[in-house]
């Protein structure tokens, strides 16, 4: 029986798409990328042919991943792109064995954020609700956990209320009390009503973590985390509640207004004047329009702000403050040198133990190809002996993909796996996995219309 999704195996299963999150504008693919989507088209045919499946069939498997990032690490090679690659043996593109060796579930993967958005947001995004996020996030990847968060916008437009995000995670904790999704309550104290309504989401809605965007507000003028009137009130009173995680949107930044609250330089300062707060610092400070490299504390913006306010207020590797990679890691994919500069850049500097893995989706669909992406990634030995770069480790890799995570959240990765082991959503993957059916579509902004279509539905762009 064809699948329904994609059944003559068009869509490649590692997508390098204009995408965005929403938060930015999307981004042209350049000549390499275009040509790495070429050659993986290519590759699949022929490798399609090898194993004698068809195209659909092959996609779906782990060699058609394997078989695109083989593509991929090609094409950057012929562009000169080297200092990062997926690390992916020839004979996993034809031998299932080896390819799931590679690329298979083997990590407690913690996604830190994830989106979903419910009926008041955009038709395209939407995709038939929790059903459909569930199918996204938990049967077509390898996610074990996921923290559900927020995007900024006005309250008559909001994409997500607190009430639809509950009620996802009613769903997953109904089957058999599995707790695989966390929340994040909306924390923006420049918005009316906000702070006081944190009372409300702390004891009524038991959120795990305060979401806030220091380069948003109502009349589109954003605030720095130690402004006495609105900075300094969100983190007591989040300390004041018990919730001590404060996850803030840093880079990506939404244009001219307020560009200065997008950088990262108010960071350390909090943290060293709030040592028992965890800083979980979004997208790490990176922004789409400035290319990442050796770490430069001159610079003033993007990763290379962050580690410099981490650094000049004192704040050691591995302390309170945390780099998330959400959308980062999804656009660092194009360009696996920049990956390897951001990753190893934030190992060095803030700690292998403080980097934090996140997928910015449901926006670009199931979450399953930047698993694998990062699950193959590897800074190249010239780059680590040039710029001091850890190699990466399983174990390096373990703690990004969720173990570090569930220090911060409090989670205990046996217990979920012990849950997992009787839950539905457990048995429904298990189910799910004889006859899988990715779609490999991504739901984000492909174009500045569209980008602009989607400001518009939340309230307006600061742009």
């Amino acid at each position: 029986m064809p699948s329904k999704s994609d059944p003559e195996g068009k869509r490649l299963p590692i997508k390098l798409d204009t995408t965005s999150n929403g938060e930015f504008m999307p981004v042209p693919l350049d000549a390499t990328n275009r040509r790495a989507n070429r050659l993986a088209q290519a590759w699949a045919s022929g490798n399609a042919k090898r194993r004698g499946l068809g195209r659909r069939d092959f996609m779906v498997s782990a060699c058609g991943a394997a078989s695109t990032l083989l593509a991929f690490n090609a094409a950057n090679a012929a562009a000169g792109k080297t200092g990062g690659f997926f690390d992916v043996e020839q004979s996993a593109a034809v031998d299932p064995a080896v390819a799931a060796d590679q690329l298979g579930d083997r990590e407690f993967v913690f996604d830190v954020q994830g989106h979903f958005v419910g009926q008041h947001g955009l038709g395209r995004t939407g995709l038939g609700g929790a059903r459909q996020f569930i199918k996204d996030i938990f049967l077509d990847s390898d996610t074990d956990m996921m923290v559900l968060s927020f995007i900024p916008s006005r309250r008559e437009k909001e994409l997500l209320m607190i009430q639809e995000a509950d009620e996802v995670r009613r769903i997953i904790d109904e089957m058999e009390g599995t707790h695989r999704l966390l929340i994040h309550g909306r924390a923006n104290p420049n918005q009316d009503g906000d702070l006081e309504g944190m009372d409300e989401l702390a004891e009524e809605w038991g959120v795990s973590a305060w979401k806030c965007y220091t380069q948003w507000g109502p009349d589109g003028r954003g605030f720095f985390l130690y402004d006495e009137d609105t900075g300094l009130r969100m983190i007591e009173k989040a300390r004041a509640l018990g919730v001590k995680n404060i996850c803030v949107h840093k880079g990506l930044p939404f244009g001219r207004y307020s560009y200065e609250h997008s950088l990262c330089s108010d960071i350390g300062v909090v943290a060293k004047m709030f040592p028992d707060v965890n800083f979980l610092v979004y997208h790490s400070g990176f922004i789409t329009s400035q290319p990442e490299g050796p770490y430069d504390p001159n610079r003033g913006e993007g990763v290379d702000e962050l580690i410099r306010s981490v650094e000049d207020n004192g704040i050691p590797r591995n302390g309170n403050v945390y780099a998330e990679l959400g959308s980062t890691w999804r656009y660092a994919m194009r360009n696996p040198a920049m990956a390897a500069h951001i990753i190893g850049k934030l190992v060095k500097h803030i700690g292998e133990k403080n980097v934090l893995y996140g997928s910015d989706c449901i926006w670009y669909g199931s979450p399953q190809d930047q698993i694998q992406a990062f699950r193959t990634f590897q800074i190249s030995e010239a780059f680590q002996e040039k710029y001091g770069y850890a190699k990466l480790t399983d174990s390096l890799r373990a703690g990004i993909f969720g173990l570090n995570a569930a220090r911060v959240y409090d989670v205990q990765p046996d217990e979920v796996y012990r849950r997992a082991q009787r839950d539905k959503i457990g048995a429904q993957r298990a189910n799910y996995m004889e006859n899988p059916d990715p779609h490999y579509l991504t739901f984000g902004p492909k174009t500045r219309r569209e980008f602009f279509a989607h400001w518009q539905a939340r309230g307006g762009s600061p742009i």
